[in-house]
């Protein structure tokens, strides 16, 4: 897919990132150099296809010259996020052997500590200096291997952990054909055009901009924690690479909103901003609206299954739609894109779904405004794990289609959008009835001054609801307000913390393992 984009714009940039305190750019004829490259320093290192290659390496040029030699060879390209820990890495490595291991020096380190790693037969390092790798720039020496590895659309080419902090990993299997599958259903959602210069977080976006003409801006912060990176050199990029659109965390685009509204600046340039990977609030959507005017920003539901799954902009949002989360309906996430098809189970909770007919699934699926568990079918929806590890939990079949269980609460309305009410297991159950966290949480973000907020239950019983607040001046103020506001969700305890526990991905979901644990301690300013 790479080819005719090389074709048609050689010399447009493919890739811009920063690389030793400077601006660099690899276009698209050297991006396709450097793979095939790369391809060839692989094959001499004794990889073939089905290998299994892990890499450690943030977002960077270095990144996708080794995925394009990776994907070229059929080898597999195996991605784990290294701070789930030395047991997850070493359960991750027994899951799908690595034959090479691909990351920069801090990576290396790991050798030191990883039995799995240092096991791994093929060590090399983008940079020089490094014991025991071989170094990644001996590739710009090799002739380049212009073959392309013929591979069924069966065969795997991209892992992903989503799992293994606390027991055996469940290892996301992308095959060529379900990459190219994600890819269209993506086009969907994206809305590119060639030639557009995109600031991208989000890795698959990048590639989807590669096999589409577009040039990705990798951002000149630590995307390891995209809620508290310094939003000027970012900024700066924008203006200086004259970027049109952005696919970034909300967490991220916030951090750029909260800074231009600070310092009274905009960015007009930005024609299309969409944001995912965690929920997406519509006062999120509003901040983005007033620094990027020319911009209609959109909220993209998904998951590491099944990416995309709904969109919905911040023009389709009505006052009434605003209006019903105030009173408990949820998140919107919108309309489900033409490549998937979304029901709605009863909420099961622990239990396994069995096989249905396709009569008995039509029976079972809930009505327009009943909550239960989304579950969603289609080409780009992931069939089932590695080794089957996770598919009895996720999976079930109606007659030969596969479904996978989102996990995730919510209803569709009348019109076919799709409202968001959180995790299944989340959801407060007591003798009052079942109280969702979205439901809550969507009415309480409203309130201009709360920037995070959670419902749960603590260990009595009682249902919490913890918030971190914007200006935490008058804590006792905005604990009333959204107290009365909250008056039909019965919540027994407004508590007000300094900082609530998020996701180390995207610093955009609540760690809702960890807020059990906050709720032990003494609230920090209020607690009604």
């Amino acid at each position: 897919m790479l080819t005719p984009q090389v074709a048609a714009r050689p010399d447009a940039p493919a890739i811009i990132d920063r690389h030793r305190g400077a601006a660099r750019t690899l276009s698209f004829a050297e991006l396709d150099r450097q793979s095939k490259q790369g391809a060839a320093f692989l094959r001499s290192c004794g990889l073939r296809r089905g290998d299994g290659v892990l890499l450690f390496q943030p977002m960077s040029a270095e990144l996708y010259v080794a995925l394009l030699a990776i994907f070229r060879l059929g080898l597999v390209a195996i991605v784990m996020d290294p701070s789930s820990g030395l047991t997850a890495i070493e359960r991750c490595c027994a899951a799908f052997p690595p034959r090479a291991f691909f990351g920069g020096p801090k990576a290396h380190l790991l050798r030191l500590i990883s039995r799995a790693i240092r096991r791994i037969p093929v060590q090399i390092v983008v940079a020089a200096g490094i014991p025991g790798a071989t170094p990644w720039h001996r590739a710009h020496r090799m002739a380049a291997c212009e073959d392309i590895e013929v591979c069924a659309p069966d065969l795997p080419a991209l892992v992903t952990f989503t799992g293994g902090g606390t027991g055996p990993p469940k290892a996301a299997c992308r095959t060529h054909g379900f990459l190219l599958a994600q890819y269209r259903a993506l086009l969907d959602v994206l809305d590119v055009s060639p030639g557009e210069v995109d600031l991208t977080t989000l890795p698959i976006v990048a590639l989807a901009n590669l096999a589409s003409g577009v040039t990705s801006l990798i951002p000149d912060a630590d995307l390891r924690a995209p809620g508290s990176i310094d939003p000027g050199p970012v900024l700066d990029q924008i203006d200086a690479h004259h970027a049109t659109r952005t696919s970034a965390s909300p967490a991220l685009l916030e951090r750029l909103a909260d800074h231009c509204l600070a310092h009274g600046r905009t960015i007009p340039r930005f024609e299309k901003v969409l944001t995912g990977g965690g929920p997406v609030f519509p006062d999120v959507l509003d901040k983005i609206c007033r620094v990027a005017p020319n911009a209609d920003p959109a909220a993209i539901y998904g998951s590491t299954e099944a990416e995309p799954i709904a969109r919905v902009a911040a023009s389709a949002i009505s006052n009434g739609d605003r209006q019903a989360m105030l009173r408990g309906r949820g998140l919107l996430a919108g309309r489900p894109v033409p490549a998937v098809t979304v029901r709605i189970l009863p909420d099961g909770t622990g239990a396994s779904i069995g096989r249905f007919s396709r009569e008995r699934f039509e029976k079972a699926c809930l009505p327009p405004g009943e909550p239960g568990e989304i579950v969603v079918s289609g080409a780009h929806v992931l069939t089932g794990y590695l080794h089957g590890r996770g598919d009895q939990e996720t999976k079930f079949r109606v007659d030969d289609d596969c479904w996978h269980r989102t996990g995730d609460a919510g209803c569709l309305d009348r019109s076919g959008r799709l409202w968001l009410l959180g995790r299944c297991e989340a959801k407060v159950s007591d003798a009052r009835g079942v109280l969702y966290p979205f439901a809550v949480e969507a009415a309480a973000r409203q309130h201009h001054n709360v920037l995070r907020v959670a419902l749960t239950a603590d260990r009595d019983g009682r249902r919490v609801l913890a918030m971190q607040l914007r200006k935490p001046r008058d804590p006792g103020t905005d604990v009333r307000i959204v107290r009365e506001s909250l008056a039909w969700a019965a919540v027994d305890s407004f508590r007000v913390y300094h900082c609530l526990p998020v996701d180390l991905r995207h610093n955009a979901k609540i760690d809702y393992c960890a807020l059990g644990r906050l709720l032990d301690r003494q609230p920090m300013a209020a607690d009604e």
